[in-house]
């Protein structure tokens, strides 16, 4: 009989309340993975708490307009039933999460796989594209607290799946049933993921490359050739461009009176697709003359979590892992 394994879904958190958002705020501007607030590490969390408080009432009213906290959570564990319910045929696999700036934390998801006697782990990050700033983050938390437990778990960990033929598909598929919401020819597709300060890529970070892989593989599939913008900056420093709201501009510019936004960063929707996408970009785009519409989130549709199911089979294989099919 194969040993049991934990499946572990690495994502960033959110706030599950209103009275959540400014310590969520605080721990995301902790982390010196993704914005060093002062040359001095003890100066952070400090600063970190004065740009929280300063940035909470603003963030506060985001999330209550998408209906009081984030619903990452709620998706992920919906996420994990269906994921697990997938590899039932393939052995004993038990699914948890572990968020990176709320809960539940790493420790959590190990507290309850020790008590359950389960060893090994796959850690799989739900972001496609790997960035030290997201994924390199999560996985370094997670390593710590792995450290700090008193039990020996044996790890292998699935990094980035940018060009993964699931999902690759599933992303085409949403955009050809986004493509449908328009009667009319004329539709620009626009990709809009999650933007990174320029210094990161100039470092070497792969993830817009990883960007451009994905979108190269699903313009392959579905012939229709979009263009590339980045939503989400925060802080004075160089980001990747150009914006979200300056790609709508330019279009609009253009002629362009219709827009497909495709959230191409994120699976699960959360307060950039629910508020800035549906909301903030929606509204920018009325008041240029623009009808925008957005695909689908990947969330839990069955082609995503079959994609899911692959990289976690192909994950234990790689660890010589024994499983229920192959005797």
């Amino acid at each position: 009989m194969p040993e049991p394994v934990g499946v572990v879904l690495l994502n960033l958190g959110g706030p599950d309340t209103l009275a959540d958002v400014e310590p969520f705020l605080v721990n995301l501007f902790s982390d010196r993975r993704i914005i060093r607030l002062s040359p001095f590490p003890f100066l952070q969390k400090f600063i970190a708490r004065r740009i929280a408080r300063k940035r909470a009432p603003k963030s506060s009213e985001a999330y209550r307009l998408i209906g009081g906290g984030s619903p990452l959570k709620g998706i992920t564990v919906r996420q994990g039933e269906a994921l697990r319910q997938a590899l039932t045929e393939h052995g004993d696999f038990r699914v948890g999460m572990a968020m990176r700036y709320w809960q539940p934390y790493a420790d959590k998801i190990l507290q309850a796989f020790a008590a359950e006697k389960i060893s090994r782990l796959v850690l799989l990050t739900l972001y496609p594209h790997y960035s030290v700033a997201t994924t390199g983050s999560s996985l370094d938390d997670f390593r710590k607290a792995v450290q700090h437990r008193p039990e020996k778990f044996e790890v292998v960990e699935v990094r980035e799946w940018s060009d993964q033929e699931e999902y690759v598909a599933s992303l085409a598929r949403t955009i050809e049933e986004g493509l449908g919401k328009f009667r009319d020819g004329g539709v620009q597709l626009v990709y809009s993921a999650h933007s990174l300060p320029v210094k990161f890529i100039r470092e070497g970070d792969p993830y817009l490359d990883q960007i451009r892989q994905t979108i190269a593989a699903v313009e392959k599939r579905t012939g229709v050739v979009g263009r590339l913008c980045f939503q989400s900056r925060s802080g004075p420093v160089e980001w990747l461009s150009p914006s979200t709201p300056e790609m709508l501009e330019g279009l609009a510019g253009e002629g362009c009176r219709q827009v497909l936004m495709v959230p191409i960063s994120f699976v699960s929707d959360h307060v950039e697709t629910l508020y800035e996408i549906d909301i903030q970009y929606r509204e920018l785009a009325r008041d240029l003359g623009i009808r925008l519409e957005r695909t689908e989130s990947l969330n839990t549709r069955p082609d995503f979590i079959a994609g899911l199911k692959k990289l976690v089979l192909d994950a234990c294989r790689r660890k010589g892992w024994k499983l229920r099919t192959e005797g």
